[in-house]
């Protein structure tokens, strides 16, 4: 059995003619004719060629693999127990999942405050981050989650003024900061300036730190696009000049008169615009992160994507010497979208593989008394047990989990909904909760609470990424009762069990059967 559809997926519009009879090892239909109209991966590339490389409709989508990894989380549970309790007093009257604390600190000097482990990481230029962003900034704010402005967001506003190559003024950067910080209470949270290749030659980060009041920047190797750079789709040929002059990769050409003729004719419908790949060297690295904090940055962190093994370790052996604040690392199959769709599925480490030798790398930095930073995974995490066993995994290093694509879908069906309200038109399955705001969202009582006159300027989008969050707390909460850990230092590798023992072998983990053997040998005898 294939672990991956190899020619027809939702994610490109695709699909076999024979869908209940397909090759496991090319994805063809069993028999291919001569007169079929092409609605494979490899029928439809005969006429869109490249455009068939990306998840569609681009640019109002989220996609991540389909490929069924032969280890997931999946493959291990969370262990109970009925004694006692961390963090709190052993008092049936007490020890109650309400009061199990999720709030965390993280950073070199623990200056970071979280009301959440959680982090939204790098969301940028695209047009599905750019479409919600009032959801998203405002919905962690309210919640005390960091958020990350993604890599290309200034070379990408047409609004942004450049000069001698530098940026000295972005409204859509300005607006990203400013929206997510004037819903801040008490402090929790922060905002976050990634950059790429070309943010660094536009100077993003500097602006944000010198002109926008930005105290955290993020360091990126790659991963836009997994490993080769972000990209979206132009849809005008004076948008695609405008970003080929600020020094993007733009396929096809616009500059080539043939190019912008077959564009006007109708040959084409969009542009791709791609950012360069890093070329990371240790100096290049350590250069860079005195450069950022002699700027003024409070915090750095770094985000690095599924490399391989020997990337890995740099990134956590750079991390150290350099002493940063966060380090981020991303499991094969995830994104928002913009990667190519085989690349998607078929490059890169993934998630429990990843976690398990970034556990290693720091407990060997660990060991020989190196300083190790604060770690946030990520890669498919969407729910409170994905969260739960990826801090396990690698406990005590893993201090927070990074979701992108659950925060953003929960921003689009808040926004939808609100749409939806205002037109009068609730759809069936969503009436019969109610028909307004304060009806359908559960947590408006809360929010009118907290900000009084000004719940009426909380955008739908909002409510639903503040109201996923919570329901992620309350999951966590009954997660860690039930191990009877009531904060997130308590949380161990013992707190999780392997199910398989292909699972037990790559992590570590040991097997459901073997756990405490010693235990229980003592408690029989």
């Amino acid at each position: 059995m294939s672990l991956t559809r190899v020619n027809a997926t939702a994610a490109t519009l695709t699909k076999n003619r024979t869908e209940g009879s397909i090759s496991p090892l090319s994805g063809m239909c069993v028999t291919c004719v001569d007169g079929c109209i092409g609605m494979c991966e490899i029928g439809k590339s005969a006429y869109r060629g490249t455009e068939v490389i990306y998840p569609q409709p681009f640019g109002i989508t989220t996609s991540a693999s389909e490929k069924n990894y032969p280890i997931d989380l999946s493959h291990f549970n969370i262990l109970g127990t009925a004694v006692g309790a961390q963090g709190i007093e052993a008092n049936s009257n007490i020890a109650i999942f309400p009061n199990a604390d999720l709030e965390v600190r993280i950073g070199k000097e623990k200056d970071i405050k979280l009301r959440l482990p959680f982090i939204i990481p790098g969301l940028g230029s695209t047009a599905v981050a750019k479409n919600n962003w009032d959801g998203l900034a405002i919905g962690a704010s309210m919640a005390g989650v960091p958020l990350t402005i993604g890599e290309n967001v200034c070379g990408m506003d047409p609004q942004s003024t450049i000069e001698d190559g530098r940026v000295v003024d972005s409204p859509d950067l300005a607006s990203r900061v400013r929206m997510y910080r004037d819903w801040q209470i008490d402090g929790y949270g922060d905002i976050i300036v990634q950059a790429n290749v070309e943010d660094t030659a536009l100077g993003v980060q500097e602006y944000a730190l010198e002109k926008l009041g930005v105290k955290t920047v993020e360091l990126k190797w790659g991963q836009g696009a997994k490993n080769i750079g972000g990209e979206v789709k132009l849809n005008s040929l004076e948008r695609a000049k405008l970003l080929k002059s600020r020094g993007y990769v733009v396929l096809p050409d616009p500059a080539d008169p043939d190019v912008a003729e077959a564009y006007r004719a109708g040959s084409f419908h969009e542009f791709e615009r791609h950012s360069r790949v890093g070329m990371v060297t240790e100096k290049g690295f350590m250069d860079r992160v005195e450069e950022l904090r002699d700027a003024g940055a409070k915090h750095v962190f770094l985000k690095t994507g599924a490399y391989r093994p020997a990337d890995l370790a740099r990134a956590v052996k750079y991390a150290s010497k350099a002493e940063l604040d966060l380090l981020t690392v991303d499991g094969a199959g995830g994104g928002t979208g913009m990667s190519p769709w085989r690349m998607m599925n078929e490059w890169g480490i993934p998630q429990v593989e990843i976690y398990s030798l970034l556990y290693r790398y720091l407990k060997r930095l660990d060991e020989r008394g190196e300083f190790v930073p604060d770690v946030a995974v990520a890669g498919g995490i969407t729910m409170e047990d994905h969260v739960y066993k990826a801090l396990a995994l690698g406990a005590p290093y893993f201090k927070i989990a990074g979701m992108a694509r659950s925060p953003l879908a929960a921003a689009m069906v808040g926004k939808t909904i609100g749409r939806r309200i205002n037109e009068g038109k609730v759809p069936v399955y969503i009436s019969r909760f109610g028909s307004t705001v304060e009806e359908i969202f559960i947590t408006t009582p809360h929010l009118k609470k907290i900000y009084n006159s000004r719940f009426a300027e909380i955008p739908p989008g909002a409510i639903g990424v503040y109201t996923y969050f919570q329901r992620l707390r309350q999951g966590m909460q009954q997660l860690m009762t039930g191990n009877r850990k009531f904060a997130l230092k308590y949380i161990e590798r013992g707190d999780i069990a392997a199910i398989t023992r292909e699972a037990a072998s790559v992590s570590g983990i040991p097997y459901i059967m073997d756990v405490d053997q010693e235990e229980v040998e003592r408690i029989l005898s």
